[in-house]
């Protein structure tokens, strides 16, 4: 099947993937392989032997009686035009052929490196790095699998991996390679385990509960500082869904969050931030304030959600949810309105107005006017940083409801 030397390139071939962020450019624009060399009408289209012309007939050439023989033209495109690079060398370090892939490295074609030598493209010190070990395999006979460094064009150094062995050219043994570039895989590698080391250390040691939501809402993980919010062990919370955590609350609010969770999974949004009142483990309440963020930039549904609790109010155990005048009188309070003006800015009377103060005292376990407006702020009832106060649940900073 087609020239052995090339067939023995083939059969080396790294059976990995590339993972390079540019695609590969190919000498010639009109797209042929440099494979095959010209000649007579009798040897129209053979492979391209070491020391022959090298010029890649064009496709008007193969089309007048110059195509190669069935199944050698589809072979050499796929040699010549491989991501993988390859070379064959003679033992004086003579470029024989290359590949596109191989001439890429050096910001050439293959045409400029055929017929000249190592010393033509590498400095002296790579060089003679690679003549040893074209001699070690020219002396051992066998394939050799190895990692090599490079330097690039742009001056940093380069790293591929891939095979070197002996190749027969000619009744003489030269030496062919073939390799992969891994230096852009191995960067991006690099900088996603630096990302996950920096995200691990902001995660544990920032102190702020945090954590990491599934789309379907499932902690896949957490933070120290959320299993202790919770009372939990990090192993019992990871893996809970995520709604068991949180307090009942009236519809409406359950809605709205349903509905901004919906949001950041379709991507119609991708920072959310919100209320909502936590339940942990001992059945104590605390209203936190949420931020949901997603992650990936992909145009399909996201598949995690950071979750960031910023603030938190005391816990507390769960009382009955309070009425819209309830929280209004609260607000009144403590913008410092005296009772007079409650009762008229809420159109109550004096008798009814009382009735709603002490029902606040013993829901709140409050004896004084103070008291009431401190427990609102700490139970989270009133947003910690809005004036004129409002609730903590208001959908907008001036909204008072």
């Amino acid at each position: 099947m087609g020239d052995p030397s090339v067939r023995t390139l083939l059969e080396d071939i790294p059976v990995f993937p590339r993972a390079v962020g540019e695609p590969w450019r190919t000498g010639a624009d009109d797209g042929t392989a440099g494979l095959w060399r010209t000649g007579g009408p009798d040897d129209a289209g053979a492979l391209a032997r070491p020391g022959r012309s090298q010029r890649a007939p064009d496709r008007r050439e193969r089309g007048a009686g110059l195509a190669a023989p069935p199944g050698h033209a589809v072979f050499a495109d796929l040699v010549d035009l491989a991501p993988a690079a390859a070379f064959i060398r003679d033992r004086d370090g003579r470029y024989l052929w290359a590949n596109h892939a191989y001439a890429h490295l050096y910001g050439t074609v293959p045409q400029e490196l055929v017929g000249r030598y190592i010393e033509d493209f590498d400095t002296p010190a790579e060089a003679d790095r690679f003549r040893a070990l074209d001699q070690q395999i020219l002396t051992r006979g066998t394939p050799v699998r190895h990692t090599l460094h490079y330097l690039r064009r742009d001056g940093t150094t380069g790293r591929a991996v891939g095979h070197r062995f002996p190749v027969r050219e000619q009744s003489r043994t030269c030496v062919a390679g073939i390799y992969v570039d891994i230096t852009d895989h191995l960067r991006a590698t690099a900088q996603r385990q630096a990302a996950e080391e920096n995200l691990s250390a902001l995660r544990d040691h920032s102190g702020l509960p945090c954590a990491l939501l599934s789309a379907n809402g499932r902690v896949v993980e957490a933070s120290v500082a959320a299993a202790e919010l919770f009372h939990l062990g990090l192993t019992d919370l990871v893996g809970r869904r995520a709604h068991t955590l949180l307090a009942p609350e009236p519809r409406p609010e359950l809605d709205r969050l349903h509905h901004r969770w919906n949001s950041l999974i379709s991507r119609r949004t991708r920072r959310v931030e919100t209320t909502a009142v936590l339940v942990d483990s001992l059945g104590l309440h605390r209203r936190a304030e949420l931020h949901l963020t997603t992650i990936g930039h992909c145009a399909g549904r996201a598949r995690h959600v950071w979750a960031v609790i910023t603030h938190q109010s005391l816990a507390h155990e769960a009382h009955p949810p309070l009425t819209a005048a309830q929280i209004r009188i609260l607000s009144l309070l403590a913008q410092g309105s005296s009772n007079s003006d409650i009762a008229a800015s809420l159109n109550l009377s004096r008798q009814t107005l009382d009735y709603h103060l002490g029902r606040l005292r013993r829901l709140l376990g409050a004896a004084t006017r103070p008291a009431l407006v401190a427990r609102a702020y700490v139970l989270g009832i009133l947003a910690p940083h809005a004036w004129p106060p409002r609730s903590a649940t208001a959908a907008h900073p001036l909204s008072t409801a």
